[in-house]
């Protein structure tokens, strides 16, 4: 298929780079590039039946045309429409070149949104088409598109009418057994009554079908890669041994039956040859770390190297602390690899994971360095999987011999969510509490709580506690938002001023400033810490007691829910207060389930209905196609649907005929690094 625009009648240079603002560069970018909307032309009312705040169709003859003047630079032409049943006024603005258009008596069609002016019914700047003699209007089902200043619905509609006058085929991309299944229409077909429905019927039809395509085209790169990853030959490790069991023996807690079924999980994937390919996924605060340890300890039983990458240097600070804590007196060598790590003891630690004197190093993006060479690598875990890029997981894998792979991951996502978010992974859940974790008291208030607050932060850190106060931040106003955070820093501050000391991170410092203010509370040398940036997820002060969120009805119940588990890490009583002056039902709603609902699973269903999936996918996994037309919430029948389609598709005809069949439309639709995963 051609994939110029300019080989479409009608779009030369000029036309081309109105395309191009509207993030349009080829034909396949143009034929999915799909209406927003439809308008329904067909259905002509009378005029009586209008309605003030209805979109309408009518018919009726041209009464008078009058243009009007109110000031200068402005110019009002109305134009009044009548037939047999009413009366109803159409105006135009600064359209007065059409005074002599429009004639008494002619028969006009217009269809606009009605409403209310000077106590009569008006269209202001309607579609209209002047009907001559018996002539009937071009009515329809009409596509509106996304449009940017300076590019008309008749600029996209007249290109699409044009290509699809030209052509009359595209290419299958669903094997033709899956087509004949779902009794599809031909792909040509599908994509006309996107763009243009002859019915309402045979849209839903043409809809149903592209939307199964994306889902289908997605789980087949998903499966592939899974293949693809499972194709070599892993280390099968032995069942666990005197290592596991005097780590387990030394732990002052029992784990939980999740905790323990999750391990199993793991534990039997690493006995296989295949290698490991499993997420992690646990509420904030559900014991993953030791899971993650007792995975690494079973590669270091079996004479192998682990790894673990976690996004930030505090995290793998953490981690490196806590694990080497749970090991104790176990003969076991463990390593910290960060950005911050001198020059002189990074040398020693690349020469000792070289030499395999390390047992288990933890580490940042430090760990995937050209300079990190291992001599036994057998397991890497990735902490938070979603802030790093399908390639970078990639990257750490490639240091060992096809690696088993444990992905963690605290951002609970709903049990149907995990087939399209991380399809190429098995799936382990904790869901079950570490036994004597008090729940976390959520209350949300306005801001004339304010004073109360203050004073029982006070009452807090007067007790040797510590508070977080989060500000929200988002890109249009960082600027203003900032101002806002500081300005209640300063407050708080002042407000406090020599009992409590009162410290501050945002955005826009370095990560080295951050990391110096975030050790201060760790710390505790900061009693008060108020932010403008998410805390990080994992970043664990057991002192804190309190997570005061300021403008929460600007985050999404998983955030909201994630800021939440940074307290309640200890023994006494955790509160989070979400303050909120938002009069918005859907706002007051999600507040109210973060008073009543502690299960994080349960609030990613809720975030799910109440923002639809887009959040999901920017927040979770950088590396999936957009959808165009599925609906990941909508269509989760249909994802299941199609992940069923896909692998049987792929376990009949076989890794390679499968791969080499889709690698064009995977290539599209996930782009290079994934293509570069795939087909390396």
């Amino acid at each position: 298929m051609e994939t110029a625009l300019q080989t479409i009648k009608g779009i030369g240079p000029g036309r081309e780079r109105q395309f191009h603002r509207l993030g349009v560069r080829t034909i396949p970018g143009l034929l999915t590039y799909f209406p927003r909307a439809y308008e329904n032309r067909s259905h002509i009312v009378p005029l009586r039946e209008l309605k003030a705040g209805e979109t309408a169709a009518v018919i009726g003859t041209i009464a008078t045309v009058q243009e009007k003047r109110p000031r200068r630079g402005l110019s009002i032409l109305e134009i009044v429409l009548a037939d047999s049943t009413g009366r109803c006024k159409i105006v135009f603005f600064n359209q007065s070149y059409k005074k002599n258009m429009y004639k008494k008596g002619l028969r006009l069609y217009a269809y606009g949104k009605v409403d209310m002016g000077y106590g009569a019914l008006q269209m202001n700047t309607p579609h209209v088409e002047m009907l001559y003699g018996d002539q009937q209007p071009d009515t329809g089902i009409v596509p509106v598109y996304p449009l940017v200043e300076g590019v008309s619905q008749y600029i996209v509609r007249q290109a699409l009418t044009n290509w699809f006058a030209a052509h009359r085929e595209l290419p299958d991309i669903l094997p033709p057994e899956v087509s004949e299944a779902h009794s599809f229409m031909t792909r040509y077909a599908a994509f006309k009554e996107m763009h243009f429905p002859s019915t309402p019927e045979a849209y839903k039809a043409a809809r149903r079908q592209l939307a199964y395509e994306e889902l289908f085209v997605m789980q087949a790169g998903l499966l592939l890669l899974r293949s693809r990853q499972q194709a070599v030959q892993g280390v099968a490790m032995k069942t666990n041994g005197p290592l596991i069991t005097s780590f387990l023996a030394s732990l002052p807690f029992t784990l939980t039956g999740d905790q323990q079924r999750a391990f199993h999980e793991i534990a039997t994937d690493m006995e296989d040859n295949l290698p490991m390919q499993r997420l992690l996924q646990g509420d904030v605060g559900s014991g993953k770390t030791v899971v993650g340890a007792l995975a690494l300890l079973k590669a270091v039983e079996n004479g192998y190297q682990g790894a673990l990458m976690a996004p930030t240097e505090i995290l793998a600070q953490q981690h490196y602390e806590s694990i080497t804590a749970m090991c104790g007196t176990l003969d076991v060598t463990l390593a910290l690899l960060t950005g911050s790590t001198k020059a002189k003891e990074k040398q020693a630690i690349y020469e000792d994971l070289a030499a395999g004197t390390i047992d288990i190093v933890i580490g940042t993006h430090a760990l995937i360095q050209e300079g990190v060479h291992f001599n036994k690598l057998a397991l890497t875990i990735i902490d938070e999987q979603h802030r790093f890029g399908v390639e970078q997981r990639a990257r750490l894998q490639q240091k060992g011999m096809n690696p088993h792979v444990l992905v963690m991951t605290a951002t609970p996502i709903p049990r149907t969510m995990t087939l399209s978010i991380y399809g190429d992974l098995e799936v382990s859940a904790i869901k079950e509490m570490p036994p004597g974790r008090k729940p976390v008291q959520t209350f949300a208030v306005n801001s004339s709580y304010k004073e109360r607050m203050r004073n029982f932060f006070a009452k807090e850190m007067e007790a040797g506690h510590q508070v977080y106060v989060v500000c929200p931040l988002v890109e249009e106003s960082e600027k203003l938002d900032l101002q806002a955070a500081e300005a209640l820093y300063m407050e708080l501050a002042a407000y406090y001023h020599g009992r409590f000391a009162v410290g501050m991170v945002h955005g826009r410092m370095s990560a080295a400033e951050k990391e110096e203010v975030m050790e201060a509370f760790h710390r505790r040398d900061i009693q008060l810490l108020v932010s403008t940036t998410v805390i990080e997820v994992g970043v664990n002060v057991p002192n804190a007691t309190i997570m005061c969120v300021e403008g929460a009805e600007r985050f999404g119940l998983s955030q909201l829910h994630q800021l939440r588990g940074r307290v309640g890490r200890g023994d006494a009583q955790a509160y989070c207060i979400l303050v909120s002056d938002s009069r918005n039902e859907e706002s007051k709603k999600r507040l109210h389930l973060m008073e009543t609902i502690q299960d994080g699973f349960v609030l990613a269903e809720q975030d799910l209905l109440l923002r639809g999936a887009g959040q999901l996918f920017g927040l979770i996994q950088h590396g999936l196609p957009d959808l165009k037309v599925a609906d990941i919430v909508r269509d989760i029948d249909m994802l299941a649907e199609a992940r069923r389609d896909a692998k049987a598709f792929i376990a009949k005809q076989g890794f390679a005929y499968c791969a080499e069949k889709m690698k064009p439309e995977l290539e599209q639709r996930f782009g290079d690094d994934f293509i570069r995963i795939l087909y390396s």
